[in-house]
């Protein structure tokens, strides 16, 4: 597999890629690819890592697969082309945004806008088989982005978490809250947005975070 990201994560994740779970995982989803039809493009797999660099990275935010419809995935968690009608739970996102900042919904849910002041985007999985969500589930995805997350817990300070859903609240249980800001609320899907995660603050918040820390805030 080409792996196509920034080179500073290539640095970081040297170990991972020579350990046998990643080659399977990529004889895998090679085979995957060339035999049915997997989102988000190949080129696209690692698109948060390539947007993204390490040092530059001030939130994470952490999804759990891409969408599996057609054209939607573009490799940014919750993330669409544009041009491509927004899911549920990105317009959701871009409600709270909306109440909170007072931000106008945005024209479309391309996401690099985030990706690109330091806002890494990370599924748990990277990829899925067209209309089967979690297909690419336990193959070896979350041991991989697991490292990422370690990586940047350990070696980076200050960042801000936000973990939505119980998934993604896992993930994060380990980061030290005494060295970063991790913020927990219910998933911004239909089926539990009205739960928690409409009103939890968590942009704002987020951004008061970096000001203190004489970082830019987000435009959210």
């Amino acid at each position: 597999m080409d792996v196509k990201m920034e080179g500073s994560w290539k640095e970081q994740l040297a170990p991972e890629f020579s350990k046998p779970y990643f080659k399977q995982l990529t004889d895998k989803v090679r085979h995957e690819y060339a035999s049915t039809t997997v989102y988000p493009p190949g080129p696209k797999i690692f698109a948060a890592l390539d947007t993204t660099s390490f040092d530059q990275v001030k939130v994470v935010i952490i999804g759990q697969d891409p969408y599996h419809g057609p054209g939607q995935a573009n490799g940014l968690a919750f993330s669409v082309n544009p041009g491509v009608a927004m899911p549920p739970s990105l317009l959701n996102i871009f409600k709270e945004v909306q109440s909170e900042t007072g931000a106008p919904l945005p024209a479309d849910g391309d996401l690099t806008r985030w990706a690109r002041q330091g806002v890494l985007l990370l599924n748990s999985s990277l990829t899925v088989e067209a209309h089967k969500p979690k297909s690419h589930s336990g193959q070896g995805w979350e041991t991989f982005t697991d490292a990422i997350v370690h990586s940047l817990a350990e070696r980076r300070q200050g960042l801000v978490f936000l973990l939505w859903g119980a998934d993604a609240a896992r993930k994060g249980a380990f980061i030290d809250r005494s060295k970063h800001l991790v913020l927990t609320s219910p998933h911004p899907s239909p089926l539990s947005a009205y739960r928690g995660f409409f009103g939890n603050g968590h942009f704002n918040a987020a951004n008061r975070y970096l000001e203190a820390q004489g970082k830019a805030p987000i435009v959210w």
